[in-house]
């Protein structure tokens, strides 16, 4: 505190002196904290006491390709492969077409994968819905998306997060 007032005190710019000029309501004051800049975008954050965190939240998005993978799969971003912008659009509609055949069961987080002309699709239920109505869902989505594509495409459900501790 001694340094603060010493600072306040006695501030010489030029050959003006400030040292009894005071403004109301106005002090200066030495700030010895930590900056606090607001860059927080795009960060994960830990489990906070016993909450559980999956492996994919564990680690911050930019560790994409060092510690986790890319939640889509596929060789079109390759240098020299074509129909990049094809297969992106392909995923957005495959990740919308889940979210409206399984109302409120999916997390934001499905993976799809492509190898050749088959697609595998990896999707977390998290709210299971009876078992006859699942697998109803399961194979009209495969069926559908197979004669859309026109080759094999297979859905993958998993009914519990594995956990990250």
């Amino acid at each position: 505190m001694e340094v603060c007032r010493q600072l306040r005190g006695t501030c010489n710019i030029g050959q003006a002196s400030y040292k009894n000029r005071k403004l109301p309501g106005v002090s200066r004051a030495l700030n010895t904290s930590e900056v606090g800049a607001e860059n927080r975008a795009a960060r994960g954050r830990l489990g906070k006491g016993e909450k559980l965190v999956t492996c994919e939240e564990a680690h911050a998005p930019r560790h994409v390709t060092h510690r986790k993978d890319w939640l889509s799969l596929h060789t079109g971003n390759l240098d020299g492969e074509g129909q990049a912008i094809e297969r992106t659009v392909e995923d957005v509609f495959l990740r919308q077409f889940l979210l409206g055949s399984f109302p409120g069961c999916l997390p934001d987080q499905r993976v799809l994968k492509r190898q050749a002309h088959q697609v595998e699709i990896c999707a977390l239920v998290l709210r299971q819905p009876p078992v006859h109505r699942l697998y109803f869902l399961v194979g009209r989505g495969e069926t559908l998306l197979s004669h859309f594509y026109k080759g094999p495409v297979h859905l993958q459900t998993v009914p519990s997060k594995i956990v990250y501790i």
